[in-house]
């Protein structure tokens, strides 16, 4: 059965896992240097990655001979590298500005459905039922997909300097995030 609470209560730990305010200055980044995002194709990218690993990410990680512990780190040494690129300046992600992959690598995974959300996912299903889990995951889809749009509102307001600074700022935190990520499932 749907539960509103239960509902809230996982779109508001979806929220703060995906962190898609704070990931917006990376996104912007990457749309620099891309100079293309996509964000339907992001949002539903990223959307069915969670589905699917809400479903199977357990049997996956398996049949691979990982554990959830393994993935989470893997992810967290894909957000330390895209740190450092925001950090230091230096692009080490090069994405051809002719490929739509831009909108799925490294924005639909790792930065929304990274291994921050894909293990908090198999968390919240010893928990909670999946209609409202994926209620949950719809509600913050949408969320997704308005901040992915507004990405040029955004640019315009903050300006160079002000993107500059914010993508210090998140890149130090992010960098912080991977280092916590990485400590904890070692």
């Amino acid at each position: 059965m749907f539960s509103l609470q239960e509902i809230i209560t996982i779109a508001l730990t979806l929220f703060a896992i995906i962190d898609i305010l704070g990931a917006l200055p990376i996104i912007i980044n990457i749309k620099q240097q891309s100079s293309r995002l996509d964000a339907g194709w992001a949002t539903l990218a990223a959307g069915a990655l969670m589905i699917i690993f809400l479903f199977l990410g357990e049997k996956l990680l398996a049949l691979f001979g990982l554990d959830v512990a393994s993935f989470a780190m893997a992810g967290s040494i894909v957000i330390f590298i895209i740190a450092l690129e925001m950090i230091l300046g230096i692009p080490i992600f090069r994405a051809d500005p002719n490929d739509k992959a831009g909108s799925i690598v490294p924005i639909a995974f790792p930065i929304i459905a990274g291994s921050g959300t894909l293990t908090t996912l198999i968390s919240l299903k010893a928990i909670y039922s999946y209609q409202n889990i994926l209620a949950g995951i719809v509600i913050n889809l949408i969320v997704v997909f308005i901040a992915l749009k507004s990405t040029d509102y955004i640019e315009k307001i903050l300006g160079k300097a002000g993107l500059t600074l914010l993508r210090k700022f998140f890149g130090i935190v992010l960098l912080a995030i991977a280092v916590k990520l990485f400590k904890a499932n070692i």
